[in-house]
């Protein structure tokens, strides 16, 4: 039973990695519909990553303090570090190929 803390430390590095996508899901489009349009949304892009893992800070650092564990931050930090890269490697990429994306800013059709 050694390593039953290990466990306990493994589920809650899961669940706040979960955590962090998750608010990320609910602030932003995916990254490969950013690449597409970052013609339109580069302007726009960052500033809801950010809030976002704003957001998600927040309930990684209640998370850690009520598990009285550091696993929270390090699976939220993770997934952090990650869905930034992948954010800001798509606008890059987007805005450096150009070309027709699927969206038409101010308007329908």
């Amino acid at each position: 039973m050694a390593d039953a803390g290990r466990g306990s430390w493994a589920i809650l590095f899961g669940v706040y990695a979960a955590v962090v996508y998750d608010i990320i899901s609910a602030t932003n489009s995916s990254p490969q519909t950013t690449e597409i349009n970052a013609s339109v949304r580069a302007d726009t892009l960052m500033k809801w990553v950010n809030l976002g893992l704003l957001q998600a800070a927040g309930f990684v650092l209640l998370g850690a303090i009520a598990a009285k564990s550091w696993a929270p931050i390090a699976g939220g930090g993770a997934a952090a570090v990650l869905l930034y890269w992948q954010y800001q490697h798509a606008k890059e990429s987007g805005l450096a190929k150009g070309g027709p994306g699927t969206e038409v800013l101010g308007g329908y059709g």
